[in-house]
């Protein structure tokens, strides 16, 4: 709890959320969630919750299963395509969208457009740095910074970002069409309880029974 609050801001239980929202927070958690199970290189879930914190509505927070020196470009697509499933699933099931995704969009964006100009990762570009973030010449981010590189360039660059995207979103619609089943069940049992664990997530994807979270329970034993 004490990490969570740190990392994500202090629970807004006062916060007031109609049935309408509480129904599309869930369906857009349950779409990150969903997106990274089916994906190979994302980290497991750890768990799921549609109460406010801080400034987002609800998180799914991924727990790495060990410490991590650096990032692959697979790994790279693939948070791509994880961090587009709450968009997704709004538009896949609620047939609408909303405001909730701007910082998914912005993360995801952010992550090809370092594959692209950062890390040489794109094929028409090949392995050179496209990134001026470190040629400002004065103080200032809208005017202190120079373009190393063309206009023509620039183009290639938000073609490749943008193709990178579009294949995201693509390979994330074809993963939450696969189970319409499961996914409305881990919506419903955040409609119910407002928080998953990572077992019972885990449990309701493989058609097991979801048994209640023991977690407050051992955490007192361990310290008894």
């Amino acid at each position: 709890k004490a990490k969570d609050k740190i990392m994500m801001g202090a629970e807004r239980r006062s916060m007031v959320m109609t049935e309408a929202q509480k129904e599309s927070t869930a369906y857009h958690e349950a779409g990150h969630a969903i997106a990274g199970r089916y994906l190979k290189h994302t980290d497991p879930v750890h768990y799921i919750t549609i109460i406010p914190r801080g400034g987002a509505g609800g998180f799914t927070l991924f727990r790495p299963d060990e410490d991590k020196s650096y990032t692959s470009k697979n790994e790279m697509l693939d948070n791509i395509v994880m961090a587009l499933g709450g968009r997704v699933a709004e538009e896949l099931f609620l047939e609408d969208i909303s405001t909730g995704a701007s910082g998914d969009i912005r993360h995801s964006t952010d992550i090809a457009r370092n594959m692209v100009m950062v890390y040489g990762m794109s094929e028409r570009l090949g392995p050179i740095s496209y990134d001026s973030s470190g040629q400002s010449i004065f103080i200032g981010r809208d005017f202190g910074t120079t373009k190393s590189y063309s206009e023509k360039v620039a183009g290639t660059i938000d073609d490749e970002v943008k193709k990178l995207i579009d294949k995201a979103y693509d390979h994330c619609k074809s993963i939450l069409k696969r189970d319409e089943e499961k996914f409305r069940k881990v919506v419903d049992f955040l409609m119910e309880k407002e928080t998953m664990t990572g077992q019972q997530f885990a449990d309701c994807m493989e058609g097991k029974e979801i048994k209640e979270d023991d977690s407050k329970t051992i955490l007192f034993d361990s310290f008894t």
